[in-house]
């Protein structure tokens, strides 16, 4: 069994998850020719990859209230605010939902309990909508990712540490997202020129959407952007290996924006049928009258003693999930897996699904997770998946995995360019901020749950 240490990726580790995939399943290359592809040169150091979280702020010796009482303001602290209001426009924010108007005159006024009421409030507006996003949850469609950050960055512990610091325009930058994508829409922002409201409104809107994740993502994920059809791993915001992605098609089977955890790697799958199948579209009734075609698909029929029918797919080279899928539990039972039907990779239009993500060379992903989790070594990862048994491989090191909705963004060559917008999300986040800043929005989404019955192909 392959060792990996907590916290680096040593360039032998990395290299052996090409070496991993059976050669059908991968190009041919030299192992070094392998790994310059896989791993920039900028991210090794000593011959390891290092994973790095960095917290926003140090921790303290007292627990800071969510919203602490009235403190004082100095002239040159509220000045300060105001100031970053009105340069709030470069964060794709709008200064006047911050009240710039009111808090001069406070400051005309001088220190006392009004400027003291009036800059808290405002700081602590602004420092939610930096940190979580201005867009309401109602605006959200979809969007079932619950952001870690109000709990990891109290509101009230960065008000305190701002008045302590003296800093309030350095404190109100640390809550930029770090991903380097956030950067490269707020540069684009910067040149886009004031008449181009349409694009303008395109670049905030995406750029909200990254403060709606956490503000760090982790030192190693799966990332995946639904309507730009492609899936990422990355180490340290860095791509290491790109796959091409099927999704859910527009209406009900829309694929839903999750942050999910894979715990482990499942080879060889069956495919049990949801009973919407089974019964609504006759699936049932078809295995039990033909015998002989259901054993060529690879089902297997249960009737049960109230006549009810369950259906299970066995696995093979038919299986509707392929040869993988990778098991990160969640009320949705979305997940990423194989697909028989490899040749629908190279459409265009890929919003094909019943909800759940195929995956473009699957194989060579649930290799790759098994070992990096310290599931399986190599040896035992191709012998597993060759095995044509179903076998679960739960892994030590989990990962998170991210299934985004960005209409613009970097695509996987580093380009920043648009992408259509195949559920039509953008209008009511657009809509949102035509309208007076909501307060004490909600965290989490009412809208329903629906679960998948992927995977039906096509």
């Amino acid at each position: 069994m392959m060792t990996i240490r907590s916290r680096f990726y040593p360039r032998t580790a990395i290299a052996v998850l090409a070496l991993a995939v059976p050669a059908a399943a991968q190009p041919a290359a030299p192992e070094e020719e392998l790994f310059d592809k896989v791993l920039p040169e900028k991210v090794l150091e000593e011959d390891a990859v290092e994973v790095v979280s960095t917290p926003l702020f140090p921790p303290t010796s007292e627990a800071q209230p969510l919203f602490p009482a009235a403190q004082q303001w100095t002239v040159g602290d509220a000045q300060q605010l105001l100031a970053a209001i009105e340069a709030i426009d470069a964060e794709g924010l709008d200064p006047r939902d911050y009240r710039p108007e009111p808090l001069r005159q406070a400051i005309a006024f001088g220190p006392g309990p009004e400027l003291d009421q009036l800059a808290g409030e405002t700081l602590a507006w602004l420092v939610e909508d930096l940190r979580d996003g201005r867009t309401p949850m109602e605006a959200r469609k979809q969007w079932f990712v619950v952001d870690p950050d109000p709990d990891l960055l109290p509101t009230g512990e960065i008000i305190a540490k701002a008045l302590a610091s003296h800093d309030i325009a350095g404190t109100l930058a640390a809550l930029e997202p770090t991903h380097p994508d956030f950067a490269a829409l707020k540069a684009e922002l910067a040149k886009t020129p004031q008449p181009d409201v349409k694009r303008q409104a395109i670049i905030r809107a995406n750029m909200d959407r990254w403060r709606w994740l956490a503000r760090d993502l982790g030192g190693q994920y799966l990332i995946t952007n639904v309507p730009e059809f492609q899936l990422r791993l990355t180490v340290n915001d860095r791509i290491i290996r790109t796959y091409r992605t099927i999704v859910g098609k527009p209406g009900r089977t829309a694929t839903p924006q999750l942050a999910e955890t894979v715990e482990g790697v499942i080879f060889n799958p069956t495919w049990t049928v949801p009973q919407s199948i089974v019964r609504g579209e006759g699936l049932g009734a078809k295995v039990l009258a033909n015998p002989a075609w259901a054993r060529a698909a690879g089902y297997k029929a249960t009737k049960g003693g109230d006549g009810s029918v369950s259906v299970v797919q066995q696995p093979g080279p038919g299986n509707s999930l392929g040869m993988m899928k990778l098991d990160m539990p969640n009320p949705h039972a979305i997940f990423l897996h194989d697909t028989p039907s490899r040749s629908l990779f190279n459409a265009e239009n890929r919003a094909l699904s019943h909800g759940c993500i195929r995956t473009e060379r699957a194989l060579e992903l649930a290799m790759t997770i098994a070992i990096l989790g310290q599931g399986a070594s190599k040896d035992e990862a191709v012998a597993i998946s060759t095995s044509g048994q179903y076998t679960r491989v739960p892994v030590v090191k989990t990962m998170p995995v991210y299934i985004t909705y960005f209409t613009m963004g970097r695509d996987i060559e580093g380009t920043l360019r648009t992408f259509n917008d195949i559920y039509g999300r953008d209008a009511p986040v657009l809509a949102s901020f035509s309208v007076p800043r909501v307060g004490n929005r909600a965290r989490v989404t009412s809208e329903e749950v629906v679960e998948i019955v992927d995977d039906l192909q096509i």
